[in-house]
């Protein structure tokens, strides 16, 4: 036993009843102000719980973000994010160093934020939410789940807004004008941040200026560094919109499964004659993130299934 939480609280902690055993690195993770210092600090001796108790083997160090990289030999070595100041070198020699503090059976607490980082170092991770000890075990399936709450997190904030109308540029005859471009998620509201797999709309509101005979209304997803992705418009979808008089107005609605891989796109929009003579053209009209649990490489997301 190195270091026993036992049912310790010191706010933001709350209840924290666990054991980080010798000769174990162990991970912290959470988002911000879900008391992954204040673990630290606690396993330091430096505050003291307001209620149950903490039990220390043996003498601990603490090195906060911005102290020096001292690596030297302990019993305890809890680290808050000092790896983060420092070159991709001094991690490799950091890494070796803590290897051989872990075989001597010290150990090591390590607050980060990167996940390629606690893959390397940790053998078990504990993730802190909202003060409480919300999960621990294997590094890569508490990462898992963590980005999981991540990208629903993410998500959430995402939603309920509206990104706003900020074409990188605009042409076109002026004959009819795309007046408003929504992206709303599964919910029904307006979001501009999706999961990937979820059921979308991009709303478009066209509102014509003269008469137009036959108008085609357009879409097309690209990428930040502008690869497109997937475009398609009411003529290819068979939807006939016209004879459209002056004065009217229209929303068109194109609905889809956003089977991206998490990035950022923009979408570009369109209201053009078939011949392709445009009325109005926004180029890179609002922009979009997708997000999702868990790392995908590419632009489309097929989802395979992998079988032996």
């Amino acid at each position: 036993m190195a270091i026993a939480f036992r049912h310790a609280a010191f706010p933001p902690l709350i209840d924290i009843d666990a054991v980080a055993p010798d000769g174990a690195v162990i991970g912290i993770i959470g988002e911000n102000g879900s008391g992954k210092s204040r673990l630290l600090r606690l396993a330091a001796g430096l505050d003291r719980p307001v209620s149950g108790s903490v039990e220390c083997s043996g003498a601990a160090r603490l090195l906060g973000p911005l102290d020096a990289l001292n690596l030297a030999p302990a019993a305890v070595l809890l680290i808050d994010r000092t790896l983060s100041q420092h070159d991709r070198l001094v991690r490799e020699r950091s890494a070796v160093a803590l290897d051989r503090m872990r075989k001597s059976g010290s150990t090591v607490m390590l607050v980060s934020h990167e996940e390629d980082l606690l893959r390397l170092l940790a053998d078990e991770i504990w993730w802190l939410r909202d003060g409480r000890l919300a999960g621990r075990g294997d590094p890569e399936q508490m990462l898992a789940v963590y980005s999981q709450h991540i990208a629903m997190r993410f998500r959430a904030w995402g939603g309920a807004r509206n990104s706003p109308l900020s074409p990188r540029m605009r042409r076109g005859d002026g004959r009819a004008e795309v007046a408003s471009v929504e992206t709303i998620g599964e919910d029904g509201q307006p979001a501009i941040v999706w999961r990937s797999g979820e059921l979308v709309v991009v709303k478009a509101t066209v509102r014509f200026h003269e008469e137009v005979a036959d108008p085609v209304v357009g879409m097309m997803i690209r990428t930040r560094i502008g690869l497109n992705v997937y475009g398609t418009n009411t003529e290819l979808e068979r939807v006939k919109l016209g004879p459209c008089a002056k004065g009217e107005k229209l929303r068109i609605d194109f609905a889809f499964r956003c089977e991206l891989c998490p990035g950022e796109y923009t979408l570009t929009l369109a209201s053009h004659d078939p011949d392709g003579v445009w009325h109005d053209w926004l180029e890179d009209a609002v922009a979009f993130t997708v997000t999702d649990g868990r790392y995908t490489a590419g632009v489309a997301n097929l989802r395979a299934t992998v079988t032996i």
